[in-house]
């Protein structure tokens, strides 16, 4: 099974690239999950909204248009898809998508970006904490759980090609990235670290507008976190950094 992530930075526009469905076609991912679509359903075209062969679900903004919002098309149905985490501040921002498989559960996720001068630092670092309850409370049921997405943060400095003129800036605040420290206290397993422990110069999303993707001056942003129990089910995974349609790149991994 094959399954991708991609923060698209507006699907419409994304579609109206070209780079949508040449996705599914190149890649045949059976499960692929979205982020910052930007969209409600009915915004969308027939084709975007039900891509053949795969079912799809969507969480949008209720507060805003155009802003934040996920998605996933999936091959097989899941026995269950859930919206959010049951906090209305964080479910009113379309930010969470969940499918809930018969051997693991799988969770979409945009985790809020702190913005300039770290205005919404505080609502991000609410949503880190509650998202990890949430995940943990799914581990303590007995559910094996994945979780993907953009985190808008990067962990390591391995993770972003200036970390040193960047330790005051969201994404890199030492604040930030404790709280992946304690996802991985938590045993789940950052999948491409595993598999590439010290690769550098592996990035996934870069600053449009300083031409940065050219020069492959980025950020690793984008995760894969499972939890370590389906961690030896995970046998391959990847950055996409030749594929565009976004300042993010997909990245990926293949899951027996």
């Amino acid at each position: 099974m094959k399954i991708i992530s991609w923060n698209t930075n507006g699907l419409r526009a994304t579609v109206k690239q070209g780079f949508f469905m040449p996705l599914f076609k190149e890649e045949k991912p059976d499960i692929l999950c979205l982020q910052e679509t930007k969209a409600e359903p009915e915004q969308l075209t027939e084709e975007t909204r039900n891509v053949p062969g795969y079912y799809s679900y969507f969480s949008y903004s209720k507060i805003k248009k155009g802003y934040s919002g996920v998605a996933i098309y999936t091959k097989k149905k899941p026995k269950e898809v859930f919206y959010g985490m049951g906090i209305k501040k964080f479910d009113d921002e379309g930010r969470l998508v969940g499918v809930k498989y018969k051997n693991f559960t799988l969770i979409n996720v945009y985790f809020p970006n702190a913005g300039r001068e770290l205005l919404r630092l505080k609502y991000k670092l609410e949503f880190y904490k509650s998202f990890l309850k949430l995940v943990l409370k799914l581990r303590k049921n007995g559910e094996h759980v994945i979780f993907c997405g953009d985190v808008n943060t990067a962990h390591k400095a391995i993770d972003l090609a200036h970390p040193k003129e960047n330790e005051e800036n969201t994404g890199f605040l030492p604040i930030e990235r404790v709280w992946i420290d304690k996802v991985i206290k938590n045993n789940f397993v950052d999948i491409f670290r595993k598999f590439y422990p010290n690769k550098t110069g592996a990035y996934t999303y870069w600053d449009q507008k300083m031409r940065c993707r050219d020069r492959n001056v980025g950020w690793r942003i984008d995760y894969f976190f499972p939890s370590s129990e389906i961690v030896p089910k995970i046998k391959k995974t990847g950055i996409k950094s030749d594929y565009y349609g976004s300042d993010h790149c997909p990245i990926w991994l293949e899951i027996y």
